[in-house]
């Protein structure tokens, strides 16, 4: 039983070891700031019908999006699937989730089988559709968001198809985009061989019985997990603000959680219905988000990431829901919904976990600059990544973190670093630095957001979406605990006039010497900020983390 049980562990290793490989390669290979500095992208491996055989999670919400995809291509293309074949997908009706996020997988056989897929999930610098970049806060239908990639073969038996390639990049506004596709293909390769590796070196038999073992051991973990919730209905709502058609539309999200022994029932049945605009998550984005949720709220740090982990969990969301929308939505904002899936979930399962769970995260708002830079003669489009990482919520005995970003990314994403940022596109950074009192306080505080001032040095072009300009729209605190500061975002005009924009909204024109000044807001505190430790709050201080001001008014300090 033991040396069954390292094999199992040596085959798991080895499998995470290749998607680790993966990844890499693709940060080294990547030329766009989204992928090769912000780490935007996941990179995974997965059985013949998409199940997850390991993954590298550095977005946690991209990954679990990508068997859905996986299960598309098989159904499309059934026996069509060969050796050499590259297969491209982003549609979000298809199996998809946000339409910028552009799907590559290839097929991998062993001895005239397929066996399984290596993809990687990335998001991409554009998409086509009317705005650069694909976030269209004015969209009502999917066809103003993206160019609708279904399953598509780019390759066929290792042959490139020029005339579907041309296709699909005629449609799209900026040769990078090629390149990082191209860069994706070479990780999947990767992938292919070294996992072929490994089926050759155990055999085809073995390896695969060892694969079902960890599946089963990932299986028992997270139900024993299970068994230690007591059994019961737990609920929990947030609210997301502002749909880009109505700018006063609140929408709920509620869950309903059922444990019943070793399983878990999520039912997001009474949450609000699809809207006009285009804050509506497909489907897998709302798996997503519960999947990642809940694994951030288990004691087990080190469950695989795999198909076992999915069997004992269930996930309702009636169709035509905001989180589950009918075709032919608008849906460039669903990924960002996981903010508020987390939210309600975190809240549904406090009574349950109270130790395990966090206060509420920042809710992201962040920018997408396009333009043209005359310093490379080329066009440019790139998320203002740095300025849209808030805190992070605090949890029993931890603060929360700070700038780690909103929840779907799970602290993967990352800044891109500034002096980098200035490098490829036509702007400069006047402050970047950690925003004193954004945090929510708390006997564990929330994590600092960050306040963000960049001048523009070009005429660009922007796209705003988000949450969190709203007092109602900050990270919640939790027992006690206060709420994180929201965010706030001017534009100040090189006239010096002051424009406040809202929250989804596109700016065709901000001229060169505009400046974009962001905060972006902090997590909620945890418990009483009246039992924090005085010697904690004095070094929050002495920090700059907070205000002596703050310091008096929250935690009573003398």
């Amino acid at each position: 039983m033991l040396i069954e049980t390292i094999e199992v562990t040596l085959v798991q290793s080895s499998l995470h070891s290749i998607t680790e490989q993966m990844a890499h390669a693709l940060l080294h290979s990547a030329r766009s700031l989204n992928l090769s500095e912000a780490r935007d992208f996941c990179t995974g491996l997965y059985g013949s019908r998409g199940e997850i055989i390991e993954q590298t999670e550095f977005i946690p919400l991209l990954a679990y999006t990508v068997p859905t995809s996986i299960k598309n291509i098989v159904d499309f293309f059934e026996e069509d699937i060969r050796p050499g074949d590259i297969f491209i997908h982003n549609d979000p009706f298809t199996g998809g989730n946000q339409a910028t996020d552009v799907k590559i997988a290839k097929p991998i056989f062993h001895e005239g089988r397929l066996v399984a897929w290596a993809a990687i999930n990335a998001h991409q610098a554009d998409v086509g559709g009317c705005i650069p970049g694909g976030y269209n806060p004015c969209a009502t239908e999917i066809w103003q968001e993206a160019l609708r990639i279904p399953p598509v073969k780019l390759f066929d038996g290792g042959v490139k198809r020029k005339d579907v390639w041309r296709l699909i990049f005629s449609n799209i506004r900026y040769s990078i985009v090629e390149d990082d596709i191209l860069a994706m293909i070479g990780g999947c390769t990767i992938g292919e061989r070294e996992l072929v590796k490994q089926i050759e070196k155990w055999g085809y038999e073995r390896f695969s019985q060892n694969l079902q073992k960890l599946y089963d051991q990932t299986e028992k973990m997270v139900r024993e997990e299970f068994l230690r919730i007591n059994n019961g209905v737990y609920y929990g709502e947030s609210m997301a603000y502002d749909d880009g058609i109505k700018g006063e539309k609140a929408m709920p999200i509620k869950v309903k959680i059922t444990v019943q022994d070793d399983q878990m029932t999520f039912d997001f049945t009474g949450t609000a219905e699809q809207t006009a605009g285009y804050v509506n998550a497909p489907y897998p984005v709302t798996l997503s988000g519960v999947l990642l949720t809940l694994l951030m709220c288990l004691e087990y740090a080190d469950i695989p990431r795999n198909e076992g982990m999915l069997r004992p969990v269930r996930v309702i969301v009636p169709e035509g829901c905001l989180l589950n929308p009918r075709f032919p939505a608008a849906t460039g904002f669903g990924n960002h919904l996981v903010d508020q899936i987390g939210e309600a979930v975190m809240q549904a399962l406090f009574p349950a976990l109270p130790q395990r769970v966090t206060a509420g995260w920042n809710h992201m708002l962040c920018v997408l600059l396009s333009g043209h830079d005359s310093r490379k003669n080329s066009p440019f489009a790139h998320m203002l990544i740095n300025a849209c990482k808030g805190g992070g919520g605090a949890s029993f005995g931890a603060d929360g973190y700070n700038h780690i970003g909103f929840i779907g990314g799970g602290g993967g994403i990352a800044a891109q670093d500034p002096e980098m940022f200035e490098l490829e596109a036509p702007v400069h950074f006047h402050k970047f630095e950690y925003a004193p009192d954004s945090c929510g306080s708390g006997q564990w505080r929330g994590g600092l957001g960050v306040e963000t001032q960049v001048e523009f040095l070009e005429d660009v072009q922007c796209s705003i979406f988000g949450e969190g300009l709203v007092p109602q729209s900050c990270a919640p605190g939790i027992l006690g605990g206060h709420p994180g500061r929201s965010n706030t975002a001017k534009i100040i005009y090189p006239n010096g006039e002051v424009y406040y924009p809202k929250a989804k909204e596109f700016i065709p024109l901000l001229p060169n010497g505009t400046r974009w000044h962001q905060i972006a807001g902090g997590g909620g505190g945890y418990g009483s900020p009246l039992e924090r430790e005085k010697s904690r709050v004095r070094e929050d201080i002495l920090e700059g983390y907070i205000t002596l001001d703050k310091a008096k008014k929250d935690y009573g300090w003398e």
